[in-house]
């Protein structure tokens, strides 16, 4: 392992936001390296990033001679080899609750409204903007739903009791995505209550995509 992490990420990337909520928790310092997904076409498609993740996408974590692209690939990374302090409950069956919620908003809601997929409807579908608006409401709050069911197993405590950790990494960038796009969130108490108490904290506010320094 390096002394030095590195990670590229876009500010707006609820992907990236994820990760960087991990490496504040932990306490890991890390340099952020910005690659722009709307300049020029996309930085991510560009030859010089190709070459280090062929995926195309943000963000990548760079740890020596390790590069490891997909948050939650991350995310367990950074688990193992910076095991404290733990971002997932050590009891099996919360750990498991865990990763299942995280897994739902990373692999079922964000992939369907994600920069590129949003780009596809408008670009190659001629899809106009209100339908794509309501496209990404339906399948953010159908998710959202889901997940507030999922709280339920927390007894409206953190994730891991009095600390947020893995499952809060991953829903509190959804939810910045959700607001952004005039999402009605009224109906998911238990999520908003997580949300506000994980948002007054240090870790998450420096991790919040206007705090980058390629905000834009």
């Amino acid at each position: 392992m390096s002394t030095e992490l590195r990670l590229y990420g876009y500010w707006r990337s609820s992907a990236a936001y994820r990760v960087r909520i991990a490496l504040n928790l932990k306490g890991l310092a890390y340099r952020q390296v910005p690659v722009h997904l709307v300049k020029d076409g996309g930085e991510q498609h560009g030859a010089a990033y190709k070459a280090l993740n062929p995926q195309e996408l943000v963000p990548l974590l760079v740890d020596g001679d390790s590069r490891i692209a997909q948050s939650l690939a991350i995310l367990e990374y950074l688990e193992e080899v910076f095991p404290v302090p733990a971002l997932l409950p050590a009891d099996p069956a919360l750990r498991a609750q865990v990763r299942a919620l995280a897994l739902h908003i990373a692999c079922d809601v964000h992939p369907l409204n994600n920069l590129r997929v949003l780009q596809y409807l408008s670009s190659e579908l001629g899809v106009g903007e209100e339908a794509k608006s309501a496209w990404y409401r339906h399948w953010v709050q159908s998710g959202l739903a889901a997940v507030e069911q999922g709280l339920a197993a927390f007894g409206g405590r953190l994730s891991l009791g009095q600390r947020p950790g893995y499952l809060e990494a991953c829903l509190i960038p959804q939810v910045y995505n959700a607001r952004r796009f005039n999402c009605d969130l009224d109906a998911y108490p238990r999520i908003l209550a997580m949300v506000a108490r994980c948002e007054a904290l240090e870790a998450f506010k420096q991790a919040a995509p206007e705090a980058q320094p390629d905000a834009q």
